[in-house]
């Protein structure tokens, strides 16, 4: 047992069988308490009037104001960390980058029915977002939104890559992310050449968002950036992201690079795992690789990031200041996997230099 005050967390939900399923979920565990339950924002205003919580979990489709529309208010007037749980985000990824792009720390797409079973199944996943969220530093994501604003006007000068500039690079860039993830690796590929060394991105984030997500990224930067499909090259100017529930592995076939595309166990509580794409980097390309570990909850990626160290790759981790959530990042650093600890808007520049880029 611990003296630690537990999280207090507040239920945002029209729907009562939710409101109680949830609330009976939370009792389970003594570092989580539901302080508060309100059926719409308005009522939610109220109730923050008299108890602040430390973590709002939200539906997005409620009466009279919807959940991204409360939560941009929210954040432009008291930010807390905010969970979006809802089956709307599963049904329309825009609703999804929407929500992100508001201030949301995470996103758990909800069943329109058997709510109750769904409780139980992902009561890990459940209590690990709230905790993990209890940590997030809400005003250094709208601080980190509005510097990637910044960059987008000199990113979108450049045009996207050609196909006659889809050489084969034998230098490969690794990233891995988490709670936070969304936003930091939009900082770094917007600050990406649009011939930069090939990229391959693994972001904890459920089945069905990552094309949304690599789609968000495409319109807004000048590398081209895409959902990982089985076969596919690694190219120069070409991003990858690992699509939800599913591992992606680096492979080489003589000078050419390629992903795969894997079902199998969640490795480190994760699919896609962090470490799974680093491990199969360090057999891989080793030396010719660099890798960089971004703002999470947990420890994914940090035995990946050391094997990769040690066969020869150069590796980053965010530094505690400009991480969302410092876990990925501090395990990493404390396994011994990161080579050197760095600020979020230099990550681009030392991967760029790490794989030689800035020697050309």
């Amino acid at each position: 047992m611990t003296n630690a005050q537990p999280i207090k967390l507040m239920l945002i939900d029209d729907s009562a069988l939710v409101r109680q399923a949830f609330t009976s979920l939370f009792e389970k565990v003594d570092d989580i308490k539901v302080v508060a339950v309100a059926p719409d924002p308005f009522i939610a205003v109220e109730k923050l009037k008299k108890t602040v919580p430390d973590v709002i979990l939200l539906d997005v489709e409620m009466p009279k104001m919807d959940g991204v529309t409360f939560l941009k208010k929210l954040m432009a007037q008291h930010p807390i960390p905010v969970i979006i749980c809802s089956t709307l985000v599963g049904q329309q990824s825009a609703t999804h980058m929407a929500a992100l792009e508001a201030g949301a720390v995470d996103i758990i797409p909800k069943p329109s029915v058997g709510i109750k079973q769904f409780a139980q199944d992902a009561a890990t996943i459940l209590y690990d977002a709230v905790r993990a969220a209890s940590n997030a530093k809400i005003k250094l994501i709208k601080k980190q939104a509005k510097h990637v604003q910044k960059l987008k006007a000199d990113a979108v000068i450049a045009r996207k890559p050609t196909s006659a500039m889809h050489e084969t690079t034998d230098k490969i860039i690794c990233i891995g992310a988490s709670t936070g993830g969304t936003e930091a690796i939009k900082a770094v590929l917007m600050k990406m050449p649009r011939d930069c060394p090939a990229i391959a991105i693994v972001q904890h984030m459920p089945e069905g968002f990552t094309a949304s997500f690599a789609k968000r990224l495409n319109d807004q930067c000048a590398i081209s950036v895409s959902e990982g499909t089985h076969g596919m090259s690694l190219l120069r100017g070409h991003a990858i992201i690992a699509p939800g529930n599913h591992h992606m592995t680096i492979r080489r076939s003589g000078a050419k690079y390629f992903v795969e595309i894997k079902d199998g166990p969640l490795v480190s509580r994760h699919r896609p795992s962090v470490d799974v794409l680093f491990r199969s980097a360090a057999n891989t390309a080793a030396s010719n690789s660099a890798a960089a570990i971004l703002t999470g909850m947990g420890d994914d990626g940090a035995q990946g990031l050391l094997e990769l160290r040690e066969s020869g790759a150069v590796t980053f981790a965010q530094d505690e200041a400009t991480s969302v959530v410092w876990g990925m990042p501090r395990m990493a650093i404390q396994k011994g996997g990161a080579e050197k600890v760095i600020a979020l808007e230099n990550v681009a520049q030392y991967l760029l230099k790490a794989s030689g880029y800035a020697s050309k």
